[in-house]
């Protein structure tokens, strides 16, 4: 009989990365109102989601529409043990949450740093989709810097920034960890955009300074401009004027938000922001904090081969 042939590389990364954060990652079950936020339902109004471990003494990230506007749940890991937890702050804007578990939690995960990523990059994917705990799958990292258009009843959330992947993502999945293959965890799975299509909050300096903050305030206060944007290559005249290779372009602008107010229209290619380079959305995005409310913000645009000039401002996020 033949030796039987060892994992092949990616086998053992993938087999690696799951042993080593599984544990870490909690299925949550969260009450929910039957008018609460839009996370998977279950008897009589029970919100399903993920969560991970990212601190020794038992503070969980997830997903802000996981909790909608409840204050507690429970949160339930692979090896048996269960703990209720309090939502210590939530930001619809980033679709991050903090939660405090009251009891023990395993060993944490480590956050990693998804501005060194790049577009083929092997993920994995670790969460409880449809409540079934320690759900593993992997892929790859389709696109960077995507925004994401959501809904939460008429209101409209734009998701800055985030990391498109093809790791099969299902309901449950929201609020688990993305995870390279060093098992740092790079992004926070928070959406099923299509067939084959997810897409992760990113970790990174950005998220950071929302996280930091969410565990002291309980809440950030946000700027909100109101567009859908992705990178997008600039022409060669503008790439040697401005020294860089890329804008973000915009995809859609949301009726009467600022962006709208301020003139700039779906298919502007952005260039600058308060007089910073603009080439990805994290450029914009880590603008857009309490100081940025209700101030002049200065944009220029290229738009139909001329450079414009607009004046917004931003207004504050406020719950829907």
């Amino acid at each position: 009989m033949a030796d039987q042939s060892p994992l092949d590389a990616y086998s053992q990364v993938v087999a690696g990365v799951a042993a080593h954060l599984t544990g870490k990652v909690a299925s949550l079950r969260v009450p929910q109102s039957r008018s609460g936020g839009p996370g998977p339902r279950r008897g009589g109004g029970e919100s399903l989601g993920s969560g991970v471990v990212f601190t020794s003494d038992g503070f969980l990230l997830t997903n802000a529409h996981v909790v909608g506007k409840a204050p507690s749940g429970t949160a339930s890991f692979a090896d048996g043990t269960s703990t209720p937890f309090t939502v210590v702050g939530a930001d619809p804007l980033s679709d991050l949450a903090v939660l405090r578990a009251s009891g023990a939690t395993p060993p944490p995960a480590e956050l990693g740093e998804a501005d060194q990523l790049v577009v083929g990059q092997l993920v994995v994917a670790v969460g409880n989709p449809l409540g079934l705990a320690g759900s593993v799958t992997a892929g790859v990292v389709s696109a960077l810097g995507r925004s994401l258009p959501t809904r939460s009843g008429a209101a409209v959330r734009l998701i800055e920034d985030v990391i498109q992947t093809d790791a099969a993502l299902n309901p449950g999945n929201s609020g688990g960890a993305l995870a390279d293959s060093q098992a740092q965890v790079v992004g926070i799975n928070t959406a099923v955009a299509g067939v084959g299509l997810g897409m992760a909050v990113p970790v990174n300096a950005t998220t950071r300074r929302i996280i930091s903050t969410l565990m002291r305030d309980g809440k950030v206060r946000r700027a909100y401009l109101g567009l859908v944007s992705m990178p997008a290559p600039l022409p060669a005249p503008l790439q040697e004027r401005f020294g860089r290779a890329s804008g973000l372009r915009v995809g859609e602008v949301v009726p009467g938000g600022p962006a709208d107010r301020a003139g700039l229209r779906a298919g502007d290619l952005l260039l600058t922001a308060a007089g910073k380079p603009v080439e990805k959305a994290q450029d914009l995005q880590r603008l857009m904090f309490d100081e940025a409310i209700g101030k002049p913000l200065a944009i220029t645009v290229m738009r139909n081969g001329a450079l414009v000039d607009v004046i917004a401002q931003p207004s504050e996020l406020v719950a829907a």
